[in-house]
């Protein structure tokens, strides 16, 4: 698929699935082709590399890494992907992933990862601030300013906040629901499936904010929340790599944490970050209710354990 010296101006060719590669790589082809034209040079050393790449090295590199092989930089690289189509590096990773993790077992997925990696422990640090680092860009560049306003003004303005996730995303609902109370915000977390779930909404009512962290899978469990939400008058914030479009017309805002197509880094790390926002901006809109919740959660902590509150020099509890 690399284009010799004597083709550069001209786009590398494929007939789609010709071979029987994934959608994924086919789409990356198709977008090459379609935008070849508009790409500047440097880009196009970028699009070339990416074509004539083995699908598994490019789901494991970083921007960095795809910059030195394609003789070009960290930022041409995020440049050429989004002429491309794509958000950035992990939207082309997702995308390709998706036939990876299809067509290859966990196990075989995890031997693989381990490979790419090595035991270099400079190479293992790297790679996965590398990838933390892509998926937080990733998500502060797709998430829309005012999808960010509404969301807070959804849970500013709410009576009580029910923060859902399951799975790997529970980790993220737990500490949104946890820190608004430590700011004055009502709120609770649920992380029932099934059957069991049915209870929860039952305390679901008018005025109250739904936030529900889900990446990727729409499950059953998310269509009934939303729905539940919209016939007792609650508003609903969806935190998701993937479901943005299919949710859009239903929610009041969404907001985008992007999953990691590699598994290196935890599946929650964006949308604890997009969590940490949403606690910053209420308590900036609110700062005498967080203080004096704060001040209040001390003085309990006191009495519980003496000792325990922050004077003078001592820290703070987390």
């Amino acid at each position: 698929m690399n284009v010799s010296a004597g083709d550069e101006g001209a786009a590398p060719g494929r007939n789609t699935g010709e071979d029987g590669e994934g959608t994924g790589v086919v789409r990356l082809h198709a977008a090459v082709r379609e935008q070849w034209d508009q790409l500047s040079a440097s880009e196009r050393a970028v699009a070339q590399y990416l074509t004539g790449a083995p699908p598994q090295r490019l789901l494991f590199a970083s921007a960095a890494q795809l910059g030195t092989a394609s003789g070009t930089s960290n930022a041409t690289v995020v440049r050429a992907l989004q002429r491309l189509g794509y958000g950035g590096l992990p939207a082309l990773k997702r995308d390709l992933a998706a036939d990876f993790t299809a067509a290859v077992s966990p196990e075989e997925r995890l031997k693989q990862r381990v490979a790419h990696v090595g035991k270099d422990l400079g190479t293992i640090w790297d790679d996965v601030f590398d990838e933390a680092q892509e998926r937080i860009e990733h998500a502060r560049r797709l998430t829309e300013p005012t999808a960010l306003r509404t969301a807070v003004a959804v849970l500013a303005e709410a009576r009580e906040v029910l923060c859902y996730g399951v799975a790997a995303s529970e980790l993220a609902a737990r500490h949104l629901a946890l820190a608004l109370g430590r700011i004055g915000h009502r709120a609770r977390f649920v992380g029932a499936t099934g059957f069991a779930l049915a209870d929860a909404l039952l305390a679901l009512g008018k005025g109250d904010a739904v936030v529900v962290f889900q990446p990727g899978r729409d499950l059953r469990e998310l269509s009934v929340l939303v729905e539940r939400a919209r016939a007792v008058g609650a508003r609903t914030v969806l935190v998701t790599d993937e479901l943005g479009p299919a949710y859009a017309d239903r929610v009041a805002a969404v907001l985008t944490a992007p999953h990691t197509p590699t598994g290196i880094t935890a599946e929650s790390l964006p949308a604890l970050v997009v969590a940490d926002t949403l606690l910053l901006a209420l308590t900036t809109l609110d700062e005498e209710r967080a203080v004096d919740t704060s001040h209040q959660l001390n003085q309990l902590r006191e009495q519980l354990v003496p000792g325990t509150a922050p004077s003078g020099r001592r820290r703070k509890e987390g």
